[in-house]
C-alpha cells in the first residue's frame, strides 16, 4: 500500500474530511488531494504531525514508499518547443500513452516532452511535429521504426506545456491510461479519445471528455463547466467538500447519483452555482461523490 493510500484510509477511518484534515495540519485542502493522489508526500514536520494524529509511526507510512520510490527524472526523454505569438488553437493528435499531463505556463512557448524508462530508442521512435497554420497550431505524436501504441500505452509519458496568455481553444486526442490536466485557463478545452483516470487542479474553462470507456474523474479546484459525453458507460466524478456545482443530464437515458464518504447520498448539487456539471450521450450513468 502507498503512502497516498495509507493516508487516505487513515483520514477515512478517523470520520475526517479533506478540509478537516487540512485545519488540523495548517495545510490547504489542495495539499492533502496532492498527498491522496500521489502526486507528493508532506514534509518531515508534517509526516510527524500525521504520525500523531492517526496513531502510525512515520516508517509505517512510509515503508512501501520507500520500497516502491522511482528516481523523479526519466532514463530517456526528449524535448520540442516552439515559441508561440498569438491567439492560437491549438489540435493536438498525440496517439497512445500511458500517462498524458497538460501544464499551463506563462511562458510563450509550447513545450512537447516524451518520457520513458524503458523505451531506450524514444528519440528514434517518436516524431514530434508542429505546423503553424494561420491561427492554428497541429500537434502530432507520430510512431516509427515499428513502435506499437501498445508499447506505447504501457511505458510513454508525454508532458504538453502551453501558453496560457496565448489559448484560444485546445483540442486533445488520445488513448491513455490516464489524463492530468492543471493550470489551465482557457475557453474551451477538449479532450477526445480514451483515458481511465482523470485528474483536474487548478482550471479554468469549458472542459469536454468525449471518452466511450469507464471514467474515475477527481476534480481539485476547477472554475467552469465539465461536460461529459459518452455512450454507455459509467463514470466516477469525485469533488471536494465545499465545491459548489450545478448538475444537468440531458442526452438519451442517462442518469446522476450522489455519494457522500462512500455512502449513497441526496442530491447536493446547486441549481444557483457557477460550476456546472453535465452529463451527455446515451445511456450512461456518472457518480458524484464527496470525500
Amino acid at each position: 500500500m502507498t503512502f497516498a493510500e495509507k493516508i487516505k484510509n487513515a483520514r477515512k477511518a478517523a470520520g475526517m474530511s479533506q478540509e478537516t484534515l487540512a485545519e488540523k495540519l495548517g495545510v490547504s485542502r489542495q495539499a492533502i488531494t496532492k498527498w491522496e493522489t500521489d502526486r507528493g508526500i508532506p514534509d518531515i514536520e508534517n509526516m510527524i504531525l500525521i504520525s500523531n494524529l492517526f496513531g502510525i509511526t512515520v516508517d509505517e507510512f512510509l515503508s512501501q514508499e520507500k520500497e516502491t520510490a522511482t528516481p523523479k527524472g526519466y532514463l530517456y526523454e526528449s524535448r520540442t518547443e516552439y515559441d508561440i505569438d498569438g491567439l492560437k488553437r491549438f489540435d493536438m493528435r498525440l496517439g497512445g500513452a500511458r500517462l498524458l499531463r497538460v501544464i499551463g505556463t506563462d511562458g510563450e512557448k509550447i513545450i512537447i516532452h516524451l518520457a520513458s524508462n524503458d523505451i531506450s530508442t524514444l528519440e528514434a521512435d517518436f516524431k514530434v511535429k508542429i505546423d503553424d497554420i494561420k491561427g492554428r497550431i497541429d500537434v502530432e505524436v507520430n510512431r516509427k521504426n515499428k513502435m506499437t501504441e501498445a508499447i506505447a500505452k504501457n511505458n510513454l509519458i508525454i508532458e504538453v506545456f502551453l501558453p496560457n496568455q496565448y489559448l484560444a481553444h485546445v483540442e486533445l486526442e488520445m488513448n491513455c491510461e490516464e489524463l492530468q490536466l492543471t493550470d489551465i485557463i482557457c475557453e474551451n478545452v477538449e479532450f477526445k479519445g480514451k483515458a481511465s483516470k482523470v485528474f483536474v487542479d487548478a482550471m479554468e474553462a469549458e472542459l469536454e471528455l468525449d471518452c466511450n470507456v469507464d471514467m474515475d474523474i477527481r476534480v481539485n479546484d476547477f472554475l467552469g463547466a465539465l461536460e461529459i459525453n459518452q455512450i454507455s458507460s459509467t463514470s466516477r466524478l469525485t469533488v471536494p467538500d465545499n465545491y459548489a456545482f450545478q448538475s444537468i443530464v440531458k442526452g438519451l437515458s442517462n442518469s446522476v447519483s450522489f455519494e457522500w464518504n462512500g455512502s449513497t447520498a441526496e442530491d447536493f448539487s446547486n441549481p444557483d452555482a457557477e460550476n456546472i456539471v453535465e452529463l451527455n450521450g446515451i445511456r450512461s450513468e456518472l457518480v458524484i461523490a464527496r470525500e
